[in-house]
């Protein structure tokens, strides 16, 4: 089997799996249609990476930027991060190790210490001096890390269009998607999958969600790390991938035990957005209460703040 042949097979795969987890029509077929490209490439994706880069990989009909950076994944590291994760079978710790300068030792030091479960957290804490304070790693070290991420993440400049979506989402479309991934996941709304990682049974027990704010495609689903069941929290945290920067980005919403956001879901990472969003929801519920016409205080005032804090 040639190499354009194994990455077909695997965008095919990740095609088949986002059309049982009932994924839109459309996101579906983008995946068919790049494998059916790919095995008519008359020269090895690798080369074309080598040569052109991502730009390179995206001439490929059906080929789009998300598409595009699956597809270098699995040239330069044999996995794709978003199979993985579809497949049930991702695992953050080796994710983390794959970065040179950390190591699988570093790795679970920051997973279980930090609570780092992806590459974009991991980005943050070696910017916001989180990772500098992990001990062992130098500024030679650290700068080589965010170096690395930066390639990784494809952190290049792109000019950004009216009709592209903001890199980051608002606080508010983030929170809404986690509302309705545990209220349909608690309603028995949405299909779940037997996670390959702590499921030696092989029950399936993680619901995943499918759905669109927007242009924005997102995924959700409860965190199946080793942390989060030491600490008994896989229904609690909840892990969301969304579109951004041409790239699956993810976060994840828990429920903070801490301060004045205790008992509040929270974006890990964006405290402080959070509770600026909160103190707004909170002073136009105060002033919906005094109101007795226009739409119910839940939605008006989910509106009003989500206008109000805006897309970071």
């Amino acid at each position: 089997m040639t190499e354009n042949q194994q990455i077909a097979g695997c965008l095919e795969e990740i095609s088949h799996i986002l059309a049982e987890h009932g994924a839109g029509h459309f996101r579906v077929l983008a995946y068919r249609h790049a494998a059916d490209a790919l095995r008519m490439l008359e020269e090895p994706a690798s080369a074309l990476l080598a040569r052109e880069g991502l730009n390179g990989l995206e001439q490929i009909p059906g080929v789009g930027d998300t598409i595009a950076h699956v597809i270098r994944d699995l040239v330069l590291h044999g996995r794709s991060g978003m199979l993985e994760r579809l497949r049930g079978d991702s695992d953050p710790v080796s994710q983390l190790a794959s970065v040179p300068g950390i190591g699988k030792n570093t790795a679970w030091k920051l997973h279980e210490e930090l609570g780092i479960e992806s590459l974009q957290e991991l980005e943050a804490a070696a910017h916001d001096g989180r990772l500098a304070k992990l001990g062992g790693i130098g500024p030679k070290r650290l700068a080589g890390i965010r170096d690395t991420l930066a390639q990784r993440l494809g952190r290049l400049p792109k000019p950004v269009s009216a009709a592209s979506p903001a890199l980051e989402p608002s606080i508010a479309e983030i929170l809404d998607v986690d509302r309705q991934y545990r209220e349909d996941a608690s309603s028995g709304k949405i299909k779940c999958i037997a996670p390959k990682r702590f499921n030696p049974t092989g029950e399936s027990w993680l619901p995943v969600l499918h759905t669109m704010r927007g242009q924005r495609h997102y995924t959700a689903l409860f965190s199946n790390t080793a942390h989060a069941h030491e600490l008994g929290k896989t229904r609690d945290w909840v892990v969301i991938f969304y579109d951004g920067d041409g790239t699956e980005r993810q976060c994840t919403v828990i429920t903070s035990a801490f301060g004045t956001l205790r008992g509040h879901r929270i974006i890990r990472g964006r405290e402080a957005e959070c509770e600026s969003f909160y103190r707004v929801t909170s002073s136009l519920k105060s002033e919906a209460k005094t109101s007795s016409s226009g739409p119910s205080v839940d939605r008006q005032t989910f509106s009003s703040a989500s206008s109000s804090s805006g897309a970071s």
